[in-house]
């Protein structure tokens, strides 16, 4: 980071949907977003929040993101609908966002509480930044990304291919600058270079 910034009182919609391998990091963003200020209110896809892997049981990724939140999670659509009418956050951030959350997302699907909570928050006019982590992301997901990118009030964490040797399609946000891209967010821009090396 070039300067500090401070988010103290912005209320986060901290989404998390299914890419596992990338929890690890969206937590430690979520850890940073709080020491800088923000009150985050968790959000979880019914993958993110129900699923276990090789990367965490589903229970202890629930119950660490509440830890970190100081709240309970959000898992279901009718808890995520209130978002945007009782207008519980001024910014919403998907890390990670999936390929098939990027999908749903560009194509107005809420089958999620996910989905909801941003389908919500966007009737505010209100900034979503999404921190992309999909294998396909140079491939079938790339139009729904251009979608997106596209989109008013949608903002994305700058990113590159994680793996270009053995996943060509590949791209993962760069988590450590998910505080810049949210400040610089609500500030309206798009924090640049959004592809990175």
């Amino acid at each position: 980071m070039t300067k500090e910034i401070r988010l103290d009182g912005i209320r986060i919609g901290y989404g998390i949907s299914g890419s596992f391998c990338t929890f690890g990091r969206s937590f430690d963003a979520a850890v940073r977003l709080k020491i800088l200020g923000a009150e985050l209110v968790p959000v979880m896809s019914f993958n993110a929040a129900n699923l276990s892997t090789r990367f965490g049981k589903a229970q202890d990724n629930v119950a660490h993101i509440e830890e970190i939140a100081g709240r309970k999670a959000i898992l279901t659509i009718e808890d995520a609908e209130p978002i945007g009418p009782k207008k519980m956050c001024d910014i919403m951030a998907v890390a990670p966002c999936t390929a098939n959350t990027i999908a749903k997302l560009a194509l107005g699907i809420t089958d999620t509480p996910l989905t909801m909570a941003v389908k919500s928050h966007l009737r505010n006019n209100r900034p979503v930044v999404i921190a992309i982590s999909t294998n396909d992301a140079l491939a079938a997901c790339a139009k729904n990304i251009g979608m997106l990118q596209n989109l008013r009030n949608y903002y994305f964490v700058p990113y590159s291919q994680d793996d270009s040797v053995n996943k060509p399609n590949s791209a993962v946000a760069d988590f450590s600058l998910l505080p810049e891209t949210i400040a610089a967010a609500l500030d309206g821009r798009q924090l640049q270079p959004m592809l990175r090396y």
